[in-house]
């Protein structure tokens, strides 16, 4: 293939596997969080009783954050792609490391959780063992509603101003962004559902970029 049309491919194909990663991450994160959700107590100082009657359903979750996360991360690298020389390094710093920092806060807790699953059915819930449970079970709440989610709420927030700055989507999705993140980041502790606010805006970004994706090989296949 000509390295002319290479070229070419790639920049026709690159937006619309942004959106579409985008698409599955937010489908799989909405679908992890309600599992964990429904399933593990919001309590972290819980006995530990969700082990007998949840495990594989969170288990389920555990095994799907990962594909969440390659999704993410193919999400914000053609994010970056579609920017191009209008990025600015601060923002981009900022973006790419918040979006980083949010999976990174995310995988730990997982291997924590996972960590527990694993030796729940060998060992009795009493005395130190269930002091070692319990402080497992407050390491991957902190980690997840307090880390995560601050970063991902400062992910939206540089996201937004990207947008704001370049225009890679309208600016009305990015009053959007600053307000749900405004959700995330001081409403968390009194909302348990707040985290929920990424994947649907990440949605409605992803939308936006498979729409004008669509509408420009359009017009390019009528020229």
């Amino acid at each position: 293939m000509p390295q002319d049309e290479t070229a070419m491919y790639s920049h026709l194909r690159t937006p619309r596997a942004a959106a579409v990663a985008g698409i599955v991450f937010s489908i799989l994160l909405v679908i992890i969080f309600w599992v964990f959700r429904s399933a593990v107590p919001a309590d972290p100082l819980d006995p530990g009783t969700w082990l007998a009657d949840g495990s594989r359903s969170v288990a389920l979750a555990l095994n799907l954050i990962p594909f969440a996360g390659i999704a993410f991360l193919w999400f914000i690298g053609v994010l970056r792609d579609r920017l191009g020389q209008r990025e600015d390094r601060f923002f981009a710093t900022v973006f790419l490391g918040s979006g980083l920092l949010f999976l990174a806060s995310l995988f730990v807790a997982a291997t924590v959780v996972g960590a527990l699953l694993l030796i729940a059915p060998s060992i009795e819930m009493t005395g130190t063992t269930a002091q070692t449970f319990r402080f497992g079970r407050a390491v991957a709440y902190i980690l997840f509603n307090v880390y995560a989610i601050k970063m991902a709420g400062v992910f939206m927030i540089s996201t937004s101003t990207v947008v704001v700055y370049t225009g890679i989507a309208p600016r009305w999705m990015a009053g959007i962004g600053y307000a749900l993140a405004a959700l995330v980041l001081l409403g968390s502790f009194y909302f348990s559902w707040s985290i929920m606010v990424l994947p649907v805006w990440v949605l409605l970004i992803s939308l936006h970029i498979l729409i004008d994706n669509l509408r420009s090989q359009g017009r390019s296949l009528h020229q």
